[in-house]
Parts: C-alpha cells; sequence; structure tokens
C-alpha cells in the first residue's frame, strides 16, 4: 500500500513520512503514517458479497490485548479509508472529529465501532440509512481518477477540521 499512498500523493506534492504496515488487519492494508504533521490511519476497504458498500475495521488492541474501536486519545488526525472497485479508485479522507460525532471513534459519549461501511459513490444505495450514511461520508471521497483529485488531497490534509 505504501507505494499507492506515495504515488497519489507525491502527485499532489505531498510527502509520507513514518510509514508502517501494521501487523494485524493485513487484509484490510493497515497502516500508519504521517503527513503534513497529521498522523493517519489507512485502511482498504473489502467488497462483501451480499451489501451494498465496502466494509472496513477501525479497531486497536488495549493494554490487555483485547480489541476496542480506536477512541478520541489514539493520536490520530485522519482515518483514510482506500476503495476500489471494476476499475475506480478512491479514498475516503474522514478526520477524526467528525468520525467521533458519527460514533465510530470511542468518546465519552459514544462507545464506537470496530469497523464499518464506506459507501463510494459508484455504490447505488437502497435502504435510507445507507443513502443516509453514503450522503455525508461522500463529503470526505476524493475519486482519484479525477482530474481534482490533488487539489482535495491538497486542501485537505491543510486543515484538518473540514
Amino acid at each position: 500500500m505504501l507505494t499507492t499512498y506515495q504515488t497519489l500523493y507525491h502527485q499532489s506534492g505531498l510527502n509520507i513520512q513514518n510509514y508502517e504496515e501494521e501487523a494485524e488487519s493485513r487484509e484490510y492494508h493497515a497502516c500508519r503514517f504521517t503527513i503534513n504533521g497529521f498522523k493517519v490511519i489507512g485502511r482498504q476497504a473489502k467488497i462483501t458479497p451480499t451489501k451494498t458498500g465496502q466494509f472496513v475495521t477501525s479497531w486497536q488492541r488495549n493494554k490487555d490485548g483485547i480489541t476496542e474501536p480506536f477512541n478520541e486519545a489514539s493520536g490520530i488526525d485522519f482515518l483514510v479509508i482506500h476503495v476500489i472497485k471494476a476499475g475506480k479508485m478512491g479514498q475516503f479522507i474522514f478526520p477524526l472529529a467528525r468520525l467521533i460525532q458519527k460514533g465510530i471513534i470511542h468518546s465519552a459519549t459514544k462507545a464506537g465501532k470496530r469497523g464499518f461501511r464506506v459507501y463510494p459513490p459508484w455504490d447505488e444505495t437502497t435502504s435510507k440509512q445507507a443513502q443516509k450514511t453514503q450522503a455525508w461520508q461522500l463529503l470526505y471521497f476524493v475519486d482519484l481518477s479525477d482530474e481534482v483529485a490533488g487539489d482535495f488531497l491538497k486542501k485537505t490534509y491543510a486543515n484538518k477540521t473540514l
């Protein structure tokens, strides 16, 4: 995955530093890196056979070795979810504050989730809940085949309050 991130981000004038693959969640190409001083956790979502969208994990092990959702004290700024389907490729670049608000990241008021679904624009959602989720998620989506993808990436990593 490092090559993918480096190629995509370098074209936008962004440089990845401190890249580390995570031993667990290899099937999701789990990694961590910094970019412009921001701490990023990366994952690649998986297509599942029976549901629309793609599934991705969002957990870590605590000091006792038990899995738990990422929490607001995890020291991350962004969770990047890479998605691929039928020659299409994109990324959801979610800021920590938005994931806390949506109950994905554990906080004092939300339990957090160990995994969740993402809905790229090419996935046609039919349930009202999936449509609602897709609507807010698309605010953080960049189509990597789009000519303006580089501008989106630069803007995102210049301002973590998106």
